[in-house]
């Protein structure tokens, strides 16, 4: 029997359709929009703050007062869930902001459906909770092979810049921003990303939730990359959004980039592995390939005496 599924979460739509079961998605959050052919699929869900409209420092104290004033993010269609009957539905407790969180489903989760909470905080965390999900949607060999495809990728980075790292080559001091007005340091698995690619994260907070900083620590801490990956938006809206910083003062000896933070840094699942293969290639490109994903340089690397 096919088991139905709604996924209010954007990595486990991902991982559900790279684990083979997109046809046993039934239902999604407006922000599950990848792959494509998941686009097609009732939304259950809808975010009570549209970031279209806003400026990023609105959209942080929004939700921030949100967050105070205990109100949820988002809205959820109890209704068109009881409709579409699911046997599962999939959803994390790890970031109020990402998605709708478990204990927020209430009333809206039918009688007899399975609640899958993924709540990864570290790179390897994040491949298990694919074997986890696989295992509970009973295949758990192609879960297997998804997380090994995952390390692995992220494996052949470490060893590549270790070897340059042993070779002599440096770790470049590294700022990947997960928001930009504020600034948020980098934290869960993007630490991990880092060093994994060859470099020296700042500020960062590895297995704990990103926070906010200033862009004056930032300069303190001179990075040499800086990448913009605000959560939430690919690399145009992102550069489009950073258009207003001031370069010299927040970064002075720092090649500055935007990226898909959206795609491949912010959503734990396992396409992360290509954000750590880009990042190495920033970071050692004699050492990886380039992988060719989305990148908006706005300052290149600066010559070095």
């Amino acid at each position: 029997m096919t088991v139905r599924i709604v996924s209010l979460l954007p990595s486990a739509t991902e991982i559900i359709a790279r684990l083979g079961l997109a046809e046993s998605l039934v239902g999604r959050s407006n922000e599950c929009t990848y792959p494509s052919e998941v686009q097609s699929l009732p939304v259950v869900t809808a975010a009570r703050i549209d970031p279209r409209q806003l400026d990023s420092i609105e959209i942080d104290r929004q939700v921030r007062e949100s967050i105070a004033d205990g109100r949820s993010l988002y809205a959820v269609d109890a209704a068109l869930i009881d409709e579409l009957r699911p046997d599962v539905i999939v959803t994390q407790d790890l970031c109020a902001v990402c998605a709708v969180s478990s204990g927020e489903l209430g009333s809206a989760c039918p009688v007899g459906a399975t609640v899958i909470s993924l709540d990864p905080g570290t790179l390897e965390e994040v491949a298990a909770s694919i074997e986890t999900l696989a295992a509970r949607l009973g295949v758990a060999e192609r879960g297997r092979d998804v997380a090994a495809e995952m390390r692995a990728t992220i494996d052949d980075v470490r060893r590549s810049t270790q070897a340059a790292l042993d070779a002599g080559a440096r770790r470049p001091r590294v700022f990947v921003a997960e928001w930009i007005d504020p600034p948020f340091v980098p934290g869960h698995w993007l630490p991990g990303m880092i060093e994994a690619a060859g470099g020296e994260a700042l500020l960062a907070e590895p297995g704990r939730p990103s926070h906010p900083t200033t862009w004056d620590d930032i300069a303190a801490a001179d990075p040499e990359l800086l990448v913009i990956a605000p959560c939430g938006f690919d690399a145009p809206e992102a550069a489009r959004r950073a258009a207003h910083l001031d370069l010299e003062g927040i970064a002075p000896n720092a090649r500055v980039v935007v990226v898909d933070g959206d795609a491949y840094y912010s959503r734990p699942g396992p396409r992360l592995a290509d954000g750590v293969r880009q990042l190495g290639h920033l970071l050692h490109p004699d050492a990886i390939p380039d992988p060719a994903l989305p990148l908006i340089e706005l300052r290149p690397a600066l010559a070095r005496a």
